[in-house]
This record gives structure tokens, C-alpha cells and sequence, in this order.
């Protein structure tokens, strides 16, 4: 399994040598010619079309991160969108980038969790939304009435501390309910929570409740 970093031009950053010491920089037509299947492939942003880009590689067989100069949920939306399984800044530290490597080798996803609550809105959303017919509403009948209420929050793309300012309360008392809601439901984070009331399955790193 090969690494390479596809950028216009651009060095191999320190961290990235430092993180992936055999990792090879190169373009976005050489890629092409070198990859092969089960590859790790990190695509810079920066790139003209860097989104279709994404999307060919993955069809291709290449498990695809994109590394973001300036990272947005609406851009980490678009990546998932596109076929990529990591969403990191440039400038992630090391041990952050063999993280999101090693989550998304192993069928996972990553995206950093001051965006997670905004990708978990725009899944939700894409997913059918509020309405019943999209949800597994035996799964939220074995919530209490304030476990589905902080539920829903979270789906709509609420933070913990945007949640309780909305319903009213502590954001301790919010990560109390959505660590009993993820127990109940046998999930370990929001994308799984968003997916599991969808009927679909996945496995994704948040970092943080």
C-alpha cells in the first residue's frame, strides 16, 4: 500500500514527511499512472477540480482523503460527497494525520469534530431530514422524551453548546443524554447516530462527543 500526497506543485510539508515518512508527492496526472488499488491518497484542495478528482480515484479502487487550507463543513460535505473517507487541514499535526490514516484504511471516516456537528446536519438533510418516513422511529420510541429532543438537535447539526442554549440547559446535561441515546442505540458517535436512525450502517472517528 502506497501513500501519496497530490498536489500543483507544492513540497511535501515537514509534518507530512514526518507522519508518513515513505509518502511520495505528485500531481494530479501522475497519480494516475502510479496508483493502484488500496492506495491512500490525499488530495490538496487546491486543485482545479479537485472534487472530480476525488470521485475518479475512489472508482478506481483508492481509499481518498482531502486535506483542506481552509476547512469548512460545506467542503467536508462536498469531499464525503465525492467519494473521500478523510477531511484534515494542511496543517494537522502528525499524529492527527496517522489517525485519520489508519481510521480511513480501515473502512472508517474522519472528519475533525469542530465540523462534525455540521456534516451530521448536512447527512441528515440529505438523508430525508425530519420526516418519519426517513427515520427508524422504533429506535426513538426506546428514548426517553428528552434523549429523542436532544436527538433531533444533534441531527439538525448542533453543537453541544448550540443544543443547550436551544433546549435550555447545561451542555454537560446535553453529553449526558447523547452519551445515554449512543449506549441505547449501540452507536459511538453522531454520523453512526444519523445513519443508524437512516437504516444504514458505517463506521466514522469523532474525536469528541
Amino acid at each position: 500500500m502506497a501513500i501519496f500526497f497530490i498536489s500543483q506543485g507544492r513540497d511535501l510539508m515537514p509534518r507530512w514527511r514526518e507522519a508518513f515518512a515513505d509518502a511520495r508527492l505528485v500531481s494530479p496526472r501522475e497519480v494516475k499512472l502510479r496508483m493502484a488499488t488500496g492506495d491512500c491518497l490525499w488530495v490538496m484542495d487546491d486543485i482545479e477540480g479537485w472534487s472530480p478528482l476525488v470521485g475518479e480515484l475512489n472508482r478506481r479502487g483508492a481509499v481518498v482523503g482531502v486535506m483542506s487550507y481552509s476547512p469548512s463543513a460545506a467542503e467536508a460535505f462536498k469531499a464525503l460527497e465525492s467519494g473521500a473517507r478523510g477531511y484534515v487541514h494542511v496543517l494537522s499535526p502528525p499524529e492527527l494525520l496517522r489517525q485519520a490514516q489508519l481510521v480511513i484504511m480501515n473502512q472508517g471516516v474522519w472528519v475533525p469534530p469542530e465540523l462534525m456537528a455540521r456534516v451530521v446536519g448536512g447527512t441528515f438533510r440529505a438523508l430525508g431530514g425530519p420526516d418519519p418516513a426517513h427515520l427508524q422511529v422504533d429506535e426513538l420510541q426506546a428514548l426517553t422524551e428528552r434523549e429523542r429532543v436532544v436527538t433531533l438537535a444533534v441531527l439538525e447539526g448542533q453543537s453541544n453548546k448550540e443544543a443547550a442554549r436551544t433546549l435550555g440547559i447545561t451542555e454537560r446535561t446535553v453529553k449526558a443524554h447523547l452519551g445515554a441515546v449512543f449506549q441505547k442505540l449501540g452507536v459511538r458517535d453522531r454520523m453512526q447516530l444519523v445513519l443508524r436512525l437512516a437504516g444504514q450502517h458505517t463506521a466514522i472517528a469523532d474525536p469528541g462527543q
